[in-house]
C-alpha cells in the first residue's frame, strides 16, 4: 500500500483559494472577481448559452451560477432573457457594457496569471497544470 500523502482536498482548496485571492486582488480595480471575470469571458465566448449548460462546462452547480451572476445582472453586465425556442428557458447573453468591463480588465488578469506561472516556475507550471487536467479528466467519470 502506498504511503499517505495526507488529505489532497485540503491541499487544493487552499491552493484554490490563494490562486483566487491572487486574481481577486488584481482584478479589484475594475469591480471584478475572478470568478465574474471567468462568467464574462465564458458567457462572452458563449453567447446565448443556458444557465444549465454553463454551469455544466464550469462544473458548477446552477444555484451557486445564479448567485454569481447576480452582480453581473444587477451591474448590467450580462442579460438574462427567454430562450426564443422555448420560452420557459433562459439564456445568457454579454451586453455592450460587459465586453467593455471584460476587455477592461483583461490587462490586469494577464499580470495576475503571469504572477502566477512566476510563483508556480517555468519547469512546475505545465507539470501541475497537465497533472490537474488529468485529475479532472479522471474525476469527470
Amino acid at each position: 500500500m502506498p504511503k499517505s500523502v495526507g488529505c489532497s482536498c485540503l491541499r487544493l482548496r487552499k491552493a484554490a483559494r490563494r490562486v483566487s485571492q491572487l486574481y481577486d486582488k488584481a482584478l479589484e480595480p475594475w469591480g471584478l472577481t475572478v470568478t465574474q471575470y471567468g462568467l464574462l469571458g465564458h458567457i462572452g465566448a458563449l453567447d446565448g448559452v443556458g444557465v444549465g449548460a454553463l454551469a455544466g462546462k464550469l462544473v458548477m452547480d446552477p444555484t451557486t451560477l445564479t448567485r454569481n451572476l447576480k452582480p453581473l445582472l444587477e451591474h448590467g453586465h450580462v442579460v438574462l432573457a427567454p430562450d426564443p425556442r422555448d420560452r420557459r428557458a433562459r439564456r445568457l447573453y454579454l451586453s455592450e457594457a460587459g465586453r467593455r468591463a471584460f476587455q477592461r480588465a483583461k490587462p490586469a488578469w494577464a499580470r495576475a496569471q503571469l504572477s502566477l506561472e512566476r510563483a508556480l516556475g517555468e519547469e512546475d507550471a505545465p507539470i501541475l497544470n497537465a497533472v490537474l487536467d488529468r485529475v479532472l479528466e479522471r474525476l469527470a467519470h
